[in-house]
């Protein structure tokens, strides 16, 4: 393994609103916050079990806002941490809202060995943060993404598609914004209703129409296709499966796998650029090993799609390529 991370939900801490679309208890399938022991022996155990193994594994503490909770209560848990951070860890890696972040608190997590923090921005739209409860503006994530490189940290941004309010053309343009903030690392998810938010009642008024799995699958192809040739790493795409996340599900996109659908899709249409203007025929199609199920697309769906135009496709692995590259041989 080259990375992973251990991941502790601290939900809802430190978010000063509700937004429409937040329930991080089922989301996360976290209950009570976790106390800095628990974190200690979360650290201890998952050292055992790494260590030699993942030299870029990272403690991470996802689900609430981090630097906006208690003080006290940050350091405690940054303190169980900080020791194990070092022979078996990289690093800490923490996410957080876009206006708690200021010079001090960034001075405090770079003494506890935290090295990455990610922001969820979810949309650069002010309209869509607005109609959305998110407590913060554009500017904010702007503002606050230039702090966190200027003072040497690796800098995350979440978006989500499909908000209330935004559409595809204001969810690319988020994507946009986004990038020109020049961030390591980038989360996609599309947006789920789950039970007792806001959306789900918006939902159910007929006010909110999420999108489909198709929708937010092509719009998700695209915009991995857009950072992956601005050299921006996609990091995450949909949520993670959790049992609590599935019985709490109300309408919207979710799917276990939906980064692979993503992969494939994009796959899918850059084998048929190559395709396109060539006569039918029989095709060898190289991708990397990693790739080969990507391309065939889910089900086979991909090649089926193709095969039914008149191109008849074999996959080659080459073990000199990478990513989600493909290339016709001989061609």
């Amino acid at each position: 393994m080259r990375h992973a991370n251990l991941a502790i939900f601290v939900p809802h801490l430190g978010c000063p609103n509700r937004c429409s679309f937040c329930d991080q208890h089922r989301i996360s399938g976290a209950g009570q916050p976790p106390t800095g022991e628990q974190v200690g022996q979360l650290c201890e155990t998952a050292a055992s079990q790494l260590r030699g193994r993942c030299p870029e594994a990272e403690i991470a503490f996802f689900g609430g806002s981090f630097t906006a909770i208690d003080r006290a209560y940050m350091c405690e848990l940054l303190e169980a941490a900080a020791p194990y951070v070092g022979e078996v860890f990289g690093g800490i890696r923490i996410s957080t809202r876009p206006d708690a972040i200021d010079r001090e608190v960034l001075e405090l997590l770079a003494r506890y060995s935290v090295r990455s923090i990610e922001l969820g921005a979810q949309s650069m739209s002010d309209a869509v943060l607005s109609a959305n409860q998110r407590g913060h503006t554009a500017a904010d994530v702007e503002r606050a993404s230039a702090l966190i490189r200027e003072s040497g940290f690796s800098l995350g941004l979440q978006m989500m598609t499909g908000l209330y309010r935004a559409d595809e053309q204001s969810d690319f343009e988020t994507a946009e914004r986004l990038a020109a903030l020049r961030p390591d690392t980038v989360r996609i998810y599309p947006t789920v209703v789950m039970e007792g938010t806001r959306l789900a009642a918006l939902y159910r008024a007929g006010e909110y129409r999420p999108q489909s799995l198709e929708q937010a699958v092509a719009l998700g192809a695209r915009l991995l296709g857009f950072f992956d040739g601005l050299g921006i790493r996609v990091i995450r795409m949909g949520l993670h499966a959790q049992e609590s996340l599935v019985s709490g599900r109300v309408a919207g996109p979710y799917h276990p796998a939906f980064r692979e659908l993503c992969e494939g899709r994009l796959m899918e249409q850059r084998l048929a650029s190559l395709l396109s203007g060539r006569p039918q025929g029989a095709y060898i199609v190289c991708v990397s090993p990693k790739s080969v199920s990507k391309v065939c697309g889910h089900g086979g769906q991909g090649i089926a799609k193709l095969r039914a135009l008149g191109y008849h496709i074999k996959v080659e692995q080459d073990r000199a390529m990478s990513g989600l590259a493909v290339r016709l041989k001989g061609v």
